[in-house]
């Protein structure tokens, strides 16, 4: 069982503390700025490779790499804001819990599935996905599934981005009434991560790992999981990979009966 050596304890919060996290994203200029970055930078590669499709001798499969390359940066382009914007809807306290009751043994289908398609494109061929599930245990909880989900999400995309070559496993384990999720990698983001996750000046921090996606997507995973009170934290997996767990409490639904809790089985995908 892992050890929460750098803890971030996620519990309900002052006001004081909403004001900290609404100076953090909603008007930090140096998210602003590097968004502004992101953004024409990510326009004047559709820009371009509209252009090269346009060409004249441009053959099919040339055709369909441009296709992807512009598909991507549409995606990021997307997930950037809709980042921002929901971690600036957070901030703003007008956010709640949506519960619903699920099964563990399936929680993550549908995020594998997802995972499983974003690593057959060209360029992630390199990278493995492991999934750790508890596919013996039926148990039902009530859990806001969407949020656990984005989390999840965006922590792989986090990962994905700073892991060229090598593995990304997700999972999870169930113990005393708490999920803990993880995502670990054998990439190079750790210290810029660490910095992400504990930095209470995110402009300092962008100063220093001058990586707006990963700070915004951290920072709304952060977001999330104070909504959910849960906790997160992050380990060095290896020399520079990263191990990043958040725990989140849930009710068992009565009637639900556990099979085998611990034992977890493994996939690479």
């Amino acid at each position: 069982m892992p050890q929460k050596i750098e803890n971030i304890v996620t519990e309900k919060h002052d006001e004081s503390d909403n004001n900290s996290l609404h100076h953090n994203m909603i008007i930090c200029p140096t998210i602003l700025t590097g968004m502004s970055h992101e953004v024409r930078t990510h326009m004047n590669a559709i820009v371009a490779f509209s252009f090269l499709m346009g060409r004249n001798g441009c053959d099919e499969s040339e055709r369909q790499e441009f296709s992807n390359q512009i598909l991507s940066s549409c995606e990021q382009l997307v997930g950037l804001f809709d980042n921002f914007i929901d971690s600036a809807i957070i901030e703003t306290g007008n956010s709640k819990a949506d519960l619903k009751v699920c099964k563990l043994n399936n929680i993550l289908d549908d995020l594998l599935n997802e995972f499983r398609e974003v690593l057959s494109k060209g360029s992630n061929k390199d990278v493995i996905l492991v999934a750790e599930n508890s596919f013996t245990d039926n148990t039902e909880v009530i859990i806001d599934s969407n949020r656990v989900f984005r989390v999840i999400h965006n922590l792989f995309q986090n990962s994905l981005n700073n892991t060229k070559s090598g593995y990304i496993k997700v999972g999870y384990y169930f113990r005393d009434n708490n999920v803990t999720f993880y995502v670990i990698d054998s990439g190079q983001g750790y210290f810029k991560c660490k910095e992400f996750l504990h930095t209470e000046d995110l402009n300092e921090s962008l100063t220093k790992y001058n990586d707006t996606c990963s700070a915004v997507n951290i920072t709304l995973a952060k977001n999330l999981i104070q909504i959910l009170n849960g906790s997160v934290w992050i380990e060095c997996n290896g020399l520079t990979g990263s191990s990043i767990y958040f725990t989140i409490p849930v009710k068992i639904v009565e009637g639900s009966i556990p099979i085998n809790k611990y034992l977890n089985s493994m996939i690479a995908i």
